[in-house]
């Protein structure tokens, strides 16, 4: 493979892996004459809910780049262990519809896996699950708030 097959494979892995992010889906396969190129969302099972899946990085016959470095938070958030972060690139939603009462509220006592909030991207309703039972302390983002894959969306204590 040439150096310029390498530029080309290297920029390719990473467009798809930021379309992987976009859409939240676990892999994506390409094939393109005799260079297949695979990229997988690689899944912690023992990592908390609210931390969002690191994308893998794989592509046969040249070297694997390096991950771009996670979204910074915000500095007033902290890494505070209570943070609900995106698990998606997408805009929020803090009700199920316009004019509905907000999913939550500050001081609301939430279930695990009760919709606190919803990320649409590309077309798609993402309900947000909270990731443990507690009280919401902190809504970080606004109504229909464009928001990053790892952005600090609330903070559940």
């Amino acid at each position: 493979m040439s150096k310029d097959n390498k530029k080309f494979d290297t920029d390719l892995i990473r467009d798809l892996a930021v379309l992987l992010d976009e859409t939240n889906i676990s892999e994506i396969e390409l094939e393109r004459g005799d260079v297949r190129i695979r990229v997988a969302r690689q899944l912690n099972i023992e990592a908390p809910v609210s931390m969002a899946a690191q994308p893998a990085y794989a592509a046969p016959m040249a070297a694997q780049p390096q991950a771009a470095a996670p979204a910074a938070q915000p500095a007033d958030t902290g890494p505070h262990p209570g943070t609900v972060a995106s698990p998606m690139v997408g805009t929020a939603y803090l009700a199920p519809e316009p004019g509905a009462r907000n999913f939550i509220e500050v001081g609301d006592k939430v279930s695990e896996g009760q919709t606190i909030m919803i990320v649409e991207a590309m077309k798609t309703m993402n309900h947000i699950p909270a990731p443990r039972a507690g009280t919401v302390k902190q809504v970080l983002v606004d109504d229909a708030q464009p928001v990053e894959f790892g952005e600090p969306l609330a903070i559940i204590e």
